[in-house]
């Protein structure tokens, strides 16, 4: 049996591991027909999201606030980056709306880096979770957040309002950090995911990427890392690359290696842990309430 990630020398075709099916079914057409018609904007549409049929049918579904211009540029993200645009006060409401008219039982909110913001765009979060429980008072939440460059002032906005799940993804090991996420910082949001669990947020979550080079070594003292900082639950998938100008695949790991750090990380003690190649960060999304 195969064990070892496979390396990748030259442009290959994706292992078969990595294939999806097409998302069929009667709740995925019915969502789907909504989306078009009333152009909702889902993270799971634009982004092609490989589990977007599975998580539509269990009735989770993935927005993104703030515009959709990052002021970073991250090696690993597809998503453009430059000058936001201005902010959209009403985007509260329309998020809510689209909930509401897709009749989502688990929502998953994210939103780009806006650090071009004096408040880093927090107080768009607080409203929108706030617009979300007014007008979806049966949906929980989960908050994919950025670092907020680690203002305290800004990360308590978004836990006085108390989403279910609070996530912030490390993304990569310590040792590509600078490479992956150039901005952030490792230790930076070890302490965002440390300071959310001090005060008192009870689901705390992040994700991390394979195949960009890191060793076995160092994932697991990424998962050893964020066990320390309270964290329950953390997501570990396989990186593709959006685009030729992005960070290339080093390796596909292999579905053993997967299933391996899944062990590793039970046997640390974290509530939920998601490993396998087409994992993303909201993938089984509402079974993290358990």
């Amino acid at each position: 049996m195969q064990t070892e990630s496979l390396d990748i020398q030259k442009p290959v075709p994706k292992p078969k591991w990595l294939r999806v099916k097409l998302p069929t079914g009667k709740k995925y057409t019915e969502l789907r027909g909504l989306v078009d018609k009333y152009k909702l904007h889902t993270i799971c549409t634009s982004g092609s999201c490989p589990n977007m049929g599975e998580c539509w049918t269990e009735g989770t579904a993935t927005f993104m606030i703030l515009g959709n211009t990052c002021t970073r540029s991250c090696g690993f993200c597809g998503v453009k980056t430059g000058r936001p645009d201005t902010i959209d006060w009403d985007e509260p409401e329309k998020v809510a709306r689209s909930i509401k008219l897709m009749n989502i039982k688990h929502a998953v909110v994210t939103s780009v880096d806006r650090d071009d913001l004096k408040d880093m765009g927090s107080i768009i979060w607080a409203e929108t979770v706030k617009a979300i429980r007014r007008m979806n008072p049966e949906t929980t939440l989960e908050t994919l957040i950025p670092d907020f460059q680690g203002v305290t002032r800004n990360i308590d906005r978004i836990i006085t309002v108390k989403p279910e799940i609070v996530s912030h993804n490390m993304e990569t090991v310590k040792r590509l950090t600078r490479e992956v996420r150039i901005q952030a910082k490792y230790e930076r949001s070890l302490e965002v995911l440390r300071y959310l669990k001090e005060q008192g947020i009870e689901r705390t979550k992040s994700g991390i990427m394979l195949g960009l080079g890191e060793t076995e070594e160092e994932v697991v003292q990424t998962m050893k890392d964020l066990r320390n900082a309270g964290l329950d639950i953390v997501t570990i998938g396989q990186y593709l690359q959006p685009s030729k100008r992005h960070l290339p695949v080093k390796k596909f790991i292999v579905p053993e290696q997967f299933k391996k750090y899944e062990t590793i990380g039970l046997e640390m003690g974290f509530r939920h842990v998601e490993s396998g190649a087409l994992v993303r960060s909201s993938y089984k999304a509402q079974k993290h309430l358990t």
